[in-house]
């Protein structure tokens, strides 16, 4: 599949474009970017990428398959210009600004055959895959509760649109790591029933929300706990997933992201393996974390199978709409 990577910041530099490049059935046959820096870039590391400087030069190729990985504002309407050219489609979370948004999306997609996929690339974490995996063996029992975060401590605020306060942007940490959370719960229990929320900024100066909780019931009775923060100090476990007979609970990071931002190529031999000293334990002992697969994401997309549904996104934006309004009035919301 011809390719036509739109978007070279770190979400194209870091996790895109290694992986199309490595993937058998993909070809990186172009850049879009119209910054010189980056368009330098891509020709040390990538030599047979076309440079392209707007999307507009996209329909005169003969592309298979475009990525988005445009600021927040534009995924929406440049994966429907794509669509619009009849041409396939990968678009970097948020997938869009509003459900209705993505809904509309997933109809042009459907209707014309084409592949509209969302990229949920964190559902290829070791972690989240050995949750998976001890929810499918049944080790924990009955799941009562999930808990999940993606914290950090980063007081200063930078100048940049993910700090944005225009609504616009879609720069908050509610659309930045909360879709990463709401997708992972929805893959593991479920459309959720009810969506309860608390949403602040609590760093001062800072214009977009940069600290949140949510606490989603799902239709089989299991709570799911979500946290996301840019002031935390002391962070909590990455997972802590409780069950009838036995506990998961994993502390620490995915391994992919920081040797993707190294530069490491992927896939290689130890690819997204975790040294034991971050394995997680289930009761109490140390439990090996599966090996974090992002290149699953793109084997998939190659093969022709969607590996992440369009309307698992219209899912998780209604969580979110659903959080902001659970936020402002202070009750629980159904869905």
């Amino acid at each position: 599949m011809r390719t036509a990577l739109v978007g070279y910041g770190l979400g194209g530099a870091a996790f895109h474009a290694p992986f199309i490049e490595a993937t058998e059935g993909l070809d990186l046959s172009a850049v879009v970017t119209s910054n010189p820096k980056r368009q330098a870039e891509v020709a040390a590391r990538y030599p047979n990428a076309r440079l392209l400087s707007s999307l507009d030069e996209v329909w005169t190729g003969a592309f298979d398959l475009v990525v988005i990985t445009t600021p927040n504002r534009f995924h929406a309407t440049h994966a429907r210009q794509v669509l619009e050219h009849g041409i396939n489609v990968v678009v970097d979370k948020p997938f869009a600004g509003s459900a209705m948004e993505a809904r509309a999306l997933a109809s042009i997609a459907s209707s014309k055959g084409l592949m509209l996929v969302p990229f949920h690339n964190r559902r290829w974490d070791g972690d989240f895959l050995t949750v998976q995996r001890l929810l499918a063996e049944n080790a924990l029992g009955a799941v009562h509760r999930f808990e999940s975060r993606f914290e950090r401590y980063r007081p200063e605020i930078k100048s940049s649109w993910k700090e944005s306060g225009d609504p616009a942007d879609l720069g908050s940490i509610l659309f930045d790591l909360g879709t990463h959370l709401v997708d992972q719960s929805v893959a593991l229990f479920g459309r959720p029933t009810a969506v309860h929320a608390e949403i602040a900024t609590v760093r001062p100066g800072a214009k977009a929300d940069d600290d949140v909780f949510l606490a989603l019931t799902h239709e089989g009775g299991v709570r799911s706990h979500l946290w996301m923060s840019a002031l935390a100090a002391d962070l909590g476990p990455r997972f802590r997933v409780l069950g009838h007979d036995a506990a998961y609970v994993k502390y620490g990071m995915d391994p992919q992201e920081e040797r993707l931002k190294a530069g490491e190529a992927p896939a290689g031999p130890g690819w997204g393996e975790e040294p034991e000293s971050a394995w997680g334990t289930l009761r109490g002992e140390p439990l090996r974390t599966e090996a974090g697969a992002y290149q699953d994401f793109y084997a998939s997309v190659a093969a022709g199978v969607a590996p992440v549904s369009p309307h698992d996104a219209v899912t998780g934006l209604e969580v979110i709409e659903a959080a902001k309004l659970s936020a402002a009035t202070g009750a629980s919301v159904r869905l």
